[in-house]
């Protein structure tokens, strides 16, 4: 469940609230190595959220067409989406079908802005003595999410964040 841990850092960023439990179903179906690693390349991951919100992660390791990595949030007011990044959004559209570009194909290429606001935020936090954005649970909660996940996994059913505690 390695593959897994920054989307759990997203689906909480998201819902605003920590996971109370979560269900695993996952497979070895992309690559034998992996398996035989004792991990798994494809998952697909509910997890029920403290404030009531249900959130689905599918997951695997391959993807032939570049970094894909989507969100959508859905509600009773609507439903947000985010894409993926591509070096540019051009799309033909033609007799043949509809092409555009592929996703960045790796995840630094995607990020690199990110970590750089992330790196500044945390040096202007020491510069103005000052609490930073992310905290020691914002670290924690992922990782007892994972855990949850791996027991899920090998337990087949659903696990309370509270038994991993």
């Amino acid at each position: 469940m390695d593959m897994t841990i920054h989307d759990f850092d997203m689906v909480r960023f998201l819902a605003g609230c920590n996971a109370e439990e979560i269900f695993v179903q996952a497979a070895n179906a992309v690559d034998k190595a992996i398996g035989d690693a004792g991990d798994v390349d494809t998952a697909v991951i509910t997890i029920k959220m403290g404030n009531g919100a249900i959130a689905v992660i599918d997951n695997s390791r391959r993807a032939v067409y570049g970094y894909d990595q989507r969100a959508e949030v859905f509600g009773s007011n609507g439903m947000v989406a985010t894409g993926n990044d591509a070096y540019s959004q051009v799309v033909v559209s033609d007799g043949n079908g509809v092409t555009s570009e592929k996703p960045l194909h790796f995840f630094l290429q995607r990020y690199m802005n990110a970590y750089s606001s992330e790196i500044e935020a945390f040096v202007e936090a020491i510069e103005n003595n000052s609490v930073p954005p992310v905290s020691a649970d914002d670290g924690l909660q992922p990782v007892l999410m994972a855990l949850a996940a791996k027991t899920s996994l090998v337990e087949g059913r659903a696990v309370k964040i509270s038994e991993v505690v």
